[in-house]
């Protein structure tokens, strides 16, 4: 089972946004969560809300299959840039400078592991295979 979650139109540049998702990573949905309590980023709050929000489509959508929220993991996570708002900053002799405000897009998909993940199943065959 696989939930997605989009947090749109976010007044942050998407390469600050990008070095909070790299920490989070294919971990588990309850170890991100801790890991984004305590990063001292400003993303980190809407990196953390966007993983709650798909973790909550998650067990809402597939009630019947009792997925549990400590079962599931980020299986993809990424950043996109959204609309720049363009603003002029007056400077001296009477010019004005650019000031482009960045925007960015995050997108998150959960998954437990089960029912059309087969990467996640094979690995765990070829573990056992080793062992």
């Amino acid at each position: 089972m696989e939930a997605k979650a989009v947090e749109k139109y976010i007044k942050m540049s998407p390469r600050k946004i990008k070095y909070v998702i790299d920490i989070v990573k294919k971990k588990s949905v309850e170890q991100a969560l801790g890991l984004l309590l305590v990063t001292p980023k400003s993303a980190a709050v809407h990196v953390r809300k966007a993983i709650q929000s798909a973790s909550a489509n998650a067990t809402e959508n597939f009630k019947d299959y009792k997925v549990a929220e400590d079962s599931l993991f980020i299986k993809e996570i990424f950043v996109t840039q959204g609309p720049t708002q363009k603003r002029f900053k007056p400077r001296a002799k009477g010019r004005a400078d650019r000031v482009l405000k960045k925007s960015a897009h995050i997108t998150v998909f959960v998954s437990d592991g089960k029912n059309g993940n087969s990467e996640i199943i094979s690995k765990q065959v070829k573990k056992e295979a080793i062992v």
